[in-house]
């Protein structure tokens, strides 16, 4: 093979590689068979380095408008006990189902454990979150009922929701 073509057949062992490696960003995607009716997260890719990374997490969630809306996802640890960083959304997401929002950073070590979860507005906690680290990626978690109920009013809070 000659031109563009060898290139990209050469270069995409390569990519693999350090991918396995860990020279890469991480995504961590968990499909949701059925809604809960709440706001499920259902993928995070993480970027940076520790102590300051920063997390694209996808949401799927029945918004109907500022009525009832993912109002915002966060960063936890594993028992409940820690606000790490919660990301405001300032709006509903009616016709982008789902959708990623970025955040950070996000103070965690590399092998750090955490749960990434969503919160609806007005229904609260309850749906899919995802549970791992941001340098080696994140698989499927339910929290048990009440998980991290507190920490609700800890960190920034939902001011106004825009549409």
């Amino acid at each position: 093979m000659r031109g563009a073509g060898a290139r990209a057949a050469a270069v995409t062992p390569l990519l693999g590689a350090l991918w396995l490696l860990g020279c890469g960003p991480r995504r961590s995607e968990a499909p949701v068979e059925a809604p809960t009716g709440r706001a499920d997260v259902i993928a995070v890719h993480s970027e940076g380095e520790p102590g300051t990374w920063t997390f694209a997490v996808t949401v799927r969630s029945p918004d109907q408008g500022c009525a009832r809306y993912a109002a915002f996802w966060e960063v936890v640890d594993p028992e409940g006990q820690t606000l790490h960083h919660r990301r405001i959304l300032a709006h509903s997401h009616v016709d982008e189902q789902p959708f990623t929002r970025q955040g950070g950073p996000v103070a965690v070590a590399a092998d750090q454990e955490v749960v990434v979860r969503a919160w609806m507005h007005p229904d609260g906690y309850g749906g899919q979150a995802l549970r791992g680290t941001a340098g080696g990626g994140f698989r499927p978690w339910s929290p048990p009922e009440g998980f991290g109920a507190a920490l609700r009013a800890e960190g920034p809070q939902v001011e106004f929701c825009a549409f």
